[in-house]
């Protein structure tokens, strides 16, 4: 029975300094993990962040691109309506030549009768191009109304993204966080 006590004394004793470590140890890995928890978090914070930025620049960009579309779009229609300005007012200068040649007495009635039908067929183009011309005013006016809508949403959309910006900015101060 005297060994048993013996043996639970030791045991006892030698048991003591193992807790006092285990507690020690234990509150340094508790430690270790609190700061990589909040480095963790930190992290987390600042790639947060960044996400959003990037969200933001990529609005930025799509807002740009389409007005750039609807830029690109009245250009064309510009250029269409040039194209067929220039080409009404050739053939109006042809048709003035052909009636110029119908009109001279020195002219055989087979040439004349050639440039009458010619003259014919440039005034069936002349209203053709008329009417061509007329559909792309309208279509650059359409042009121009989806520019202008365009710019308006862009501009509405970069005082949202550039208040959105500022929000971000005052969050980031405030934790501390600097994403760059």
């Amino acid at each position: 029975m005297h060994r048993s006590c013996l043996l639970i004394l030791v045991l006892l004793l030698i048991a003591a300094p193992v807790f006092g470590q285990s507690a020690s140890t234990d509150s340094q890995t508790l430690q270790a993990l609190l700061v990589e928890v909040r480095q963790l978090r930190h992290d987390l914070q600042t790639t947060t962040i960044a996400a959003q930025r990037a969200q933001i620049l990529l609005y930025r960009l799509q807002g740009q691109e389409a007005a750039t579309r609807a830029w690109q779009k009245l250009d064309d229609a510009r250029a269409r309506i040039t194209e067929t300005q220039s080409n009404r007012t050739r053939v109006t200068s042809d048709i003035k030549q052909n009636e110029d040649f119908v009109s001279g007495a020195e002219n055989s009635p087979a040439e004349r009768k050639q440039v009458e039908e010619s003259l014919t067929q440039l005034k069936g183009k002349l209203a053709s191009l008329e009417n061509e011309e007329q559909q792309r005013q309208t279509r650059e006016i359409e042009a121009e109304d989806q520019l202008r809508t365009e710019r308006a949403k862009l501009s509405e959309l970069q005082d949202q993204l550039d208040r959105l910006e500022k929000v971000l900015e005052s969050t980031n101060r405030q934790s501390g966080t600097n994403p760059r």
